[in-house]
């Protein structure tokens, strides 16, 4: 059985073909706040590519996000995304 962040990074490198992806589960560092909902995750992205990288950050990030749109509606809370 394949877990949610494996989909989720075979989705993501379906999309935009990195040369590495590390997906980092944040949420445990999250639990106090407010909006915390234990069915949604805080994630970190660092994602190695020359093509995201050669865009504005702020295109590459929309990229990003409408590739991940009904994650980020239904299991992601919050998603940090770093490019390489």
């Amino acid at each position: 059985m394949i877990s949610f962040l494996q989909e989720l990074e075979k989705k993501i490198r379906d999309a935009f073909n990195p040369e590495k992806i590390q997906l980092i589960n944040k949420s445990h560092l999250h639990r106090k706040h407010k909006s915390f909902d234990i069915n949604k995750l805080h994630l970190k992205l660092i994602i190695y590519s020359m093509k995201l990288k050669s865009m504005k950050k702020t295109e590459a990030h929309k990229m990003i996000f409408l590739h991940l749109k009904e994650e980020m509606k239904n299991k992601i809370h919050a998603l940090e995304i770093e490019i390489r």
